[in-house]
């Protein structure tokens, strides 16, 4: 099934295994990545923000529910927000949470 998924979507995603009698918050929590370590063009949703550049970032326009684009990676990567082409370095990148869309 996750071959099937990553074809689909093109993208790499890490499903998590399912526990019996698991909370709904563990699969939220177990199945968040950084934003540096999502795929280049996959479309994710920040779940958080969280470091000591928060007040930064969502100066910047990263917030919590948004979605966003990654567009290349290295040692700053691409992400397009709100139709804003935006880079970020690799430290900033790791403080956000992700989730695929």
């Amino acid at each position: 099934m996750k071959f099937l998924l990553q074809t689909i979507l093109n993208c790499t995603i890490n499903i998590p295994v399912m526990k019996l009698f698991r909370r709904p918050t563990d699969l939220e929590t177990d199945s968040a990545m950084t934003l540096a370590q999502a795929s280049v063009g996959c479309s994710v949703r920040i779940n958080a923000i969280k470091g000591s550049a928060c007040d930064r970032l969502r100066s910047m326009g990263f917030c919590e529910s948004m979605e966003i684009k990654k567009l290349s990676n290295g040692h700053n990567l691409l992400c397009s927000v709100c139709g804003t082409k935006m880079a970020l370095n690799k430290k900033l990148a790791d403080q956000i949470l992700v989730c695929p869309v």
